[in-house]
């Protein structure tokens, strides 16, 4: 359940709908604590996931940057590099 939500903004491509839904998605299921609601919780549960959804929409398509966009690819590459460089074992030295 504490996969990170991802930064959406400034990218080639834009965020699509998909992606959007999913941070939702786990905002809410992070201040919940539910992975899953029971039935009760149901529809407050997806309801605010709708909510967080258009709000994050709303946020995407008001923000401005200077910057140029950076590029998906390229940094879901850079992602894996520091990944495999933090989370690297060593071998043991041979006995």
């Amino acid at each position: 359940m504490c996969r990170n939500i991802r930064t959406l903004f400034n990218f080639t491509p834009p965020a699509t709908e998909e992606e959007i839904r999913a941070s939702a998605l786990q905002f809410v299921r992070k201040l919940s604590g539910f992975t899953e609601p029971s039935k009760t919780n149901e529809a407050a549960f997806h309801q605010a996931v709708d909510d967080v959804a258009e709000a994050a929409r709303r946020l995407l398509v008001s923000l401005k940057s200077g910057a140029q966009p950076r590029d998906r690819g390229m940094e879901a590459a850079k992602a894996r590099a520091r990944s495999q460089k933090r989370f690297a074992k060593p071998w043991p030295a041979p006995q």
